[in-house]
């Protein structure tokens, strides 16, 4: 082959390695810019899906609607045992911090002295009775004799009055044996209403001081547990919503023990104890705003102690179908609180509602919303009034018990 042929046949040979590589460079550009417009697309679509959240219908229930207050139990009854006749302790009747019922046996101060004061008190009963009879006596005979004119009227006037002094004098006895027999009694003090007694503040054998003068030692103390009561106060605002409701017969009268009331301990979340308000103050303070009321209870196993805070709630409306929401799902715009719902399109717009008191874990809507209307209960940080959401089904649970 000639020299000029091998060159042609080089030429053509590097031409269509040429090609080769130029049509690599060609498909692989391709493929990138393929790539990246998929990639742009993607992105596009991403940014333009409308943002899920989740809704929801609201729930119907029937409710009560309770209003709440924080009081204090306090015993019916609360008494100070007190020392009512003077002497020595003798004898103590009880155990510290025990159960206690009405006529049990508790002190003893020595009755001695008024054992001797009481029948020192028979025995001048006694002897003005023995002058009674005398002066009766006396006065019969000088009756007698002065019918017969044998005795002056004046000695008749002296036997009568004889006669009145000595009656007047029995019955000063008989009064005395009397006070005797009180203070005998008093030196035995006895429980006057059942209930849990404190611990005993005077030991045998202190002298103690009783009587109507002076302050009488204080002995004991005792609390009645069954029933107890429970005081609280409420606002001015919601006493007058009462007094409305029970005018408009929406509600039993907060002053006729017919309104209930339910209360929990303080670790307690279920309202197991029923009783009912008995009590509503005469005025409301004007210093607070606030009026004081009473509820009571009953309290058989005793596990309820005065002193101890508790939680009470009253009804505040009848029982009706209700419309609730979680407590999450509100919005507040500065004085007003808004709930969050989707169009049929999917638009958010933003709904005025009136909130009400929480029941089972939910917030009562009393009006802005309707039993239809889809609300957001989750991702309302993606949903902005006038745009568009993705919808996602979700469902309003009361919170358990």
């Amino acid at each position: 082959m000639t020299r000029r042929g091998r060159l042609v046949l080089e030429d053509h040979a590097m031409s269509g390695r040429a090609r080769l590589v130029l049509g690599l460079i060609v498909g692989t550009v391709a493929l990138g810019t393929y790539r990246h417009l998929a990639t742009v697309e993607a992105v596009a679509q991403t940014a333009a899906a409308p943002p899920p959240v989740t809704v929801s219908n609201p729930l119907q229930r029937d409710i009560i609607e309770w209003d709440e207050y924080t009081g204090q139990f306090a015993a019916v009854d609360y008494v100070e045992i007190r020392a009512r006749v003077s002497g020595y302790l003798t004898e103590i009747h009880f155990a510290d911090g025990e159960i206690v019922k009405k006529g049990d046996l508790l002190f003893v101060i020595d009755p001695r002295p008024f054992e001797i004061a009481r029948d020192s008190a028979e025995a001048q009963i006694a002897q003005a009775q023995a002058r009674l009879d005398l002066a009766n006596s006396q006065l019969q005979r000088t009756s007698e004799l002065r019918r017969s004119d044998f005795a002056p009227q004046s000695t008749l006037d002296e036997r009568r009055a004889e006669t009145r002094s000595a009656t007047a004098a029995l019955e000063t006895a008989r009064a005395a044996s009397r006070s005797a027999e009180l203070d005998l009694e008093f030196s035995h003090i006895t429980a006057p209403v059942s209930g849990r007694v404190s611990q005993h503040l005077v030991s045998i054998g202190n002298l103690v001081s009783g009587g109507a003068t002076g302050t009488p030692t204080l002995l004991t103390t005792i609390v009645s547990l069954d029933p107890i009561h429970f005081f609280f106060d409420m606002s001015e605002a919601d006493f007058l919503a009462y007094q409305r409701a029970v005018a408009s017969g929406r509600l039993g009268s907060t002053r006729d023990s017919s309104l209930i009331a339910e209360v929990r301990l303080a670790d307690e979340t279920a309202w197991k104890r029923q009783g009912i308000l008995d009590f509503v103050d005469n005025s409301v303070d004007r210093s607070a705003g606030t009026i004081r009321a009473r509820a009571v209870f009953a309290n058989p196993d005793f596990f309820i102690t005065s002193g101890q805070f508790g939680r009470l709630r009253l009804p505040g409306s009848e029982r009706y179908e209700a419309i609730l929401i979680p407590d999450s799902a509100l919005v507040t715009d500065q004085s007003r609180k808004i709930v969050m719902t989707v169009k049929d399109d999917g638009t958010v717009e933003p709904r005025v509602v009136r909130p009400g008191p929480i029941v089972d874990g939910l917030r009562v809507i009393r009006d802005g919303l309707g039993p239809k209307d889809i609300i957001i209960i989750n991702g309302l940080v993606r949903a902005r009034p006038g745009a568009k959401v993705t919808p996602q089904p979700g469902k309003i649970e009361p919170a358990a018990g």
